[in-house]
């Protein structure tokens, strides 16, 4: 059985930036331990390899059982680009998909 899950949260970008020509939302992705909620690893859809890396680092060992406000502080402080509200709507979106993931499987588990 695997021992992660892999999930995604989606934004819309702003007008004015790269990745808009390419893409009409912002996509952030994480391979999510089952157990913990530890991002294992993350990626989005920012047009320069270096902001995805970026981007990667900055979730990469959170919790998602601790909640997304401290990701989500973390880029507001750290992340300067013009997608700073598109990842953090994101992230936010992200995390209402890890939440339901863990209500059908505490459902599943009870059911069992």
């Amino acid at each position: 059985m695997r021992k992660t899950i892999f999930i995604a949260g989606h934004a819309r970008l702003p007008s004015g930036m790269a990745a808009k020509s390419i893409y009409e939302t912002l996509t952030i992705t994480a391979e999510v331990d089952k157990k913990y909620g530890v991002i294992v690893s993350a990626g989005c859809t920012l047009a320069t390899l270096h902001g995805r890396e970026y981007v990667q680092e900055l979730l990469k060992g959170y919790s998602l059982q601790d909640g997304i406000e401290q990701p989500v502080e973390d880029v507001k402080h750290h992340y300067l680009g013009k997608a700073g509200n598109a990842i953090i709507s994101a992230l936010k979106d992200l995390d209402k998909q890890y939440e339901a993931y863990r209500y059908r499987s505490q459902d599943e588990r009870r059911d069992a």
